[in-house]
């Protein structure tokens, strides 16, 4: 059991540390790409609305990261999102989380 935990914890220091290296490669220009098109309303949309259903994602994204991350572990600190994406999939595969749970985790992750 101590060895499944050392592993899994060198697995995740692993992933982190090659996500910083990435960053530092790039610069640390990691700004999503979809961040203006998230900010700026839908044509014929009211703006309540929107709102509306972002505040709907990020509840079911805090939901999903409760049921399938909180289980083993704490929130990571902020990291960027191209980092969090990173990691999120890899902890996807290990810990068998659907698609649209990780997904849905990594949109309340990086807001």
């Amino acid at each position: 059991m101590k060895l499944r935990f050392v592993l899994a914890a060198f697995l995740v220091a692993g992933a982190m540390s090659l996500g910083l290296a990435a960053n530092a490669s790039s610069g640390g220009k990691d700004a999503p790409k979809d961040t203006a098109a998230a900010a700026a309303p839908a044509p014929g949309q009211p703006v309540d609305n929107q709102a509306a259903q972002k505040e709907n994602m990020h509840l079911e994204g805090e939901r999903r990261f409760r049921s399938n991350c909180a289980r083993c572990h704490a929130a990571p600190p902020k990291f960027s999102p191209r980092m969090m994406a990173t990691i999120l999939r890899h902890m996807r595969v290990r810990a068998a989380i659907p698609d649209q749970d990780m997904r849905l985790s990594l949109r309340y992750m990086t807001e």
